[in-house]
């Protein structure tokens, strides 16, 4: 492809006072701003018709692939206007890695790299208005995804394909402040196995999270951790996050990859983990692990790691008989150093050593 995606404006914006108001208390994927981008891929063409142009509906046929063999993926990133009035994205490189390894798990055609930073940079310039200013965690989060929409029934790879990434103005995740969260063992769902979809960014991987999340609220908690088999194993993912535990003699531990979701927050984590003196490990952890480090005090702390949250301070674990906790049961000081530095980097606050931060504009 690599022939750009070219703007045609809508000729019905969103009025600047409702835009003024929407960005003044955003919420979360509540709102969405004036454009999409988008583009076809066919098993006789290849990619075509990039275009950035209108929001508006899809219309696809009641045999579409997608809704019916769920053959689509997607990514989650952010971007961040500084003090200055410019607007980064953070890492999209890592997304844009991510986004062909999933498409290659679910059997769809691998978007380019520099197709999909151009999807995404394009539609920013689109709707920089939209880009809010930060007075706390404030952002423009961005959804780029593919899905099967070749008319037909049959399991096979869909023959037609559509990209499209659209944007949705975002407040902080914690609107009163960083508090912890509590997370619920499950003993009747697991997430994924060796040779499943795991690692993938798809959606069946949260439909099936749904029920687990249900289980979790029904139980008091704030969503699920899960094992990899039900009720006993190894820690894999809480229910959107990777988890990652802190242990007193300074190793930062998460569990390693092969059936979870390599996060792109997870990955900065363990590149900044030396700065705080800490020395990152990917390696299995067992719940008897986790219950026992808690106990005795060898784990001090516990957070999860995704690009909604950054990092969500964990205080507590329950399961079916028992249920511990973390320290001293608020969220732990380099836990919420982590946080705050990345968001610092993202933000333009913090020297950005890594060369982490795009600027589009």
């Amino acid at each position: 492809m690599s022939t750009g995606f070219p703007l045609s404006r809508t000729t019905k914006p969103v009025p600047e006072a409702e835009r003024a108001a929407i960005l003044a208390a955003p919420g979360f994927g509540r709102y969405f701003t004036d454009h999409m981008a988008s583009a076809v891929w066919t098993l006789d063409g290849g990619w075509h018709d990039s275009k950035v142009g209108p929001l508006e509906p899809f219309t696809l046929h009641p045999s579409a692939a997608v809704l019916h063999y769920a053959q689509e993926i997607f990514e989650g990133l952010k971007a961040y206007r500084h003090a200055d009035g410019s607007v980064w994205l953070f890492r999209p490189e890592a997304n844009a890695r991510r986004f062909a390894r999933s498409a290659k798990r679910l059997a769809l055609p691998e978007l380019p790299k520099e197709d999909f930073l151009a999807s995404v940079e394009e539609l920013i310039r689109a709707d920089e208005p939209w880009v809010p200013r930060s007075t706390g965690e404030e952002s423009l989060y961005l959804r780029p995804f593919m899905f099967a929409s070749e008319a037909f029934l049959g399991v096979r790879p869909a023959a037609r394909v559509i990209y499209s990434v659209i944007a949705s103005p975002a407040g902080p995740y914690f609107a009163s402040g960083v508090t912890g969260v509590t997370l619920w063992v499950s003993s009747k769902y697991t997430r994924s196995a060796r040779g499943g979809t795991g690692a993938a960014k798809c959606g069946g991987n949260y439909a099936a999270s749904l029920a687990a999340q249900i289980e979790a609220e029904q139980h008091g908690c704030d969503q699920v951790m899960y094992l990899d088999s039900a009720g006993e194993g190894d820690l894999e993912e809480s229910g959107t996050m990777n988890l990652c535990l802190i242990t007193s003699d300074g190793r930062l531990v998460t569990p390693a990859l092969g059936t979870i979701l390599e996060g792109v927050t997870r990955d900065t984590i363990l590149a900044l983990a030396a700065d705080f003196g800490l020395t990152p490990v990917e390696r299995s952890v067992s719940l008897n692990e986790l219950r026992s480090g808690a106990a005795d005090g060898s784990i001090t702390e516990v957070f999860a790691a995704g690009t909604a949250a950054v990092v969500t301070p964990i205080v507590g674990f329950r399961g079916d008989g028992y249920e511990f906790t973390i320290g001293n049961g608020a969220p732990g000081k380099q836990t919420v150093a982590l946080r705050e530095h990345v968001l610092d980097i993202q933000y333009g606050r913090a020297e950005d050593k890594h060369g982490w931060m795009r600027r589009v504009l």
